[in-house]
């Protein structure tokens, strides 16, 4: 063989060898998670589905992925300095479970390490991204919020206690998705010609008066919007709820897992799924910018029948048949 073949396959061979030599090493790499969220520890299931979502797309904690965990136990003023913890770490990826609130402060905290979130309820209105089709800059994830959710959730009220003409509605006024949220009953609110009546609480300590306040305007309802405070004291605002006869529903199910009546909303495990093929997809080496945000396809209708009888309300079958899950 000349000289000059074997340069030519020498040269051919260093130039295939270069590229797979870079394959092998990312391909063998332990990529750095932080998961940021809004809940308590001591609620946080949600952490553990994500984590089998990852296991099913190949990602393994401790062999091919180490997650930096860090919860705000429902404190919101705590995301920014947690963000800037998990900045600081230089992790490859942040993905973050606390809604808008923890979806801004990450969003704040920096411009260039991939985010994605789940569950944020209007990502544009809020200013997180620039728009659902195109994201633009380092964020990406999805929304819990549909515009078809207010309308059902107040079309089901209705059919389900017809008596109700007012509609009290808890918010936690440092939740800034809230307002948004608010818009949507308000318009539907209106077209079913039921009066929205909001009450305000941002720590245990306000429940009470919230509860006594919606209680006067009879006949009323009460939806209690998604938050992780409320989420977390979901027991406390059933027990609530049923001191002062309110038929209870909300857009998560812990509403009538906990002795509310009713839930109407995006069902959480498949957000979560579609986070971790986003996540895997950003580890890939996709850019978050060009992954559009996902908008949420399967909803779940819970019902507490138990609850129900407590407050003398008998759930029309119609309704029943509907139903993802009746709580007997």
């Amino acid at each position: 063989m000349n000289n000059r073949r074997k340069l030519v396959i020498a040269l051919g061979a260093s130039a295939l060898a270069a590229p797979l030599g870079v394959f092998a090493q990312q391909k063998g790499k332990v990529w750095r998670l932080g998961f940021l969220t809004t809940y308590p520890p001591d609620n946080d299931l949600r952490f553990e589905v994500f984590k089998q979502h990852l296991r099913d797309l190949g990602h393994v904690e401790g062999k091919t992925i180490t997650i930096d965990y860090l919860t705000a136990g429902g404190k919101y003023d705590r995301l920014p300095t947690l963000a800037a913890d998990l900045v600081r770490r230089n992790v490859d990826v942040i993905m973050v479970d606390g809604g808008t609130p923890g979806a801004i402060a990450v969003r704040n905290a920096t411009k260039t390490i991939p985010v994605v979130f789940v569950a944020v309820g209007d990502p544009v209105g809020s200013g997180i991204v620039a728009s659902l089709a195109r994201p633009g800059g380092n964020v990406t994830g999805n929304s819990n919020q549909s515009p078809e959710v207010a309308p059902k959730l107040l079309e089901l009220l209705k059919e389900i206690v017809p008596s109700t003409k007012h509609v009290g509605i808890l918010t936690n006024p440092t939740n800034s998705s809230h307002p948004l949220v608010l818009r949507e009953m308000q318009a539907a609110a209106k077209t079913l010609r039921l009066e929205i009546i909001v009450v305000n609480a941002g720590t245990p300590a306000e429940f009470e008066k919230a509860f006594a306040d919606i209680a006067r305007n009879r006949p009323v309802s009460l939806v209690i919007l998604a938050d992780p405070l409320f989420i977390s004291e979901a027991g406390r605002l059933a027990t609530l709820a049923a001191k002062y006869r309110l038929p209870a529903m909300g857009t998560v199910n812990t509403v009538p897992e906990s002795g509310g009546l009713m839930s109407y909303g995006a069902n959480r495990p498949a957000l979560l799924r579609r986070a971790a093929i986003l996540v895997d997809k950003v580890l890939k080496g996709a850019k978050p910018a060009d992954l559009p945000i996902e908008q949420p396809t399967k909803f779940d209708l819970v019902l507490n029948k138990r609850t129900a009888k407590d407050l003398g309300i008998k759930i029309p079958n119609s309704i029943l048949v509907q139903a993802t899950k009746v709580i007997d």
